[in-house]
């Protein structure tokens, strides 16, 4: 069998560990023609996200805590099935597993600090705002009859 392209990086130096990785290849569904019924070329990869030893353990929290609802007993899987050749769907579900952990494993953004408006601005908006508001005030038609 030829080699996967390659290790799939989560983030920096931390990668998908090849050994941990479970893969299962089906039929896929849909429409098809000559060679469909035949060919198992719909990929499920499984990665036990819970027992894993590759991932830092604040990341692995991280994770578990972010993917809870797509989780098995502690198992992540990804589907793939858009392209007809089983290869490049263990590629395109490789790809979408690093992906997702890597968004499952990034730090938390740091919170908003709350800024003042300067007072200038403040006041250009209030201004603006009572320009407006004549303007409008204008429009409306009184004592012409």
């Amino acid at each position: 069998m030829e080699s996967m392209s390659g290790p799939y990086v989560i983030r920096g130096s931390v990668s998908l560990p090849e050994a941990e990785l479970m893969w299962r290849f089906s039929r896929s569904s849909g429409p098809g023609g000559q060679h469909v019924n035949t060919s198992d070329s719909q990929v499920e990869l499984r990665f036990d996200l819970a027992r894993t030893e590759s991932l830092p353990d604040v990341w692995k929290q991280r994770a578990l805590d972010k993917l809870a609802g797509r989780l098995v007993d502690g198992v992540v899987t990804v589907r793939s099935s858009e392209h007809r050749s089983q290869w490049r769907n263990r590629e395109t579900a490789a790809v979408r597993l690093a992906a997702l952990l890597a968004e499952a494993t990034a730090p938390p953004p740091k919170p908003r600090r709350a800024t003042r408006i300067p007072r200038g601005i403040n006041e250009r908006r209030l201004r603006e705002k009572k320009a407006r508001s004549d303007t409008k005030r204008g429009r409306q038609g009184r004592d012409w009859g």
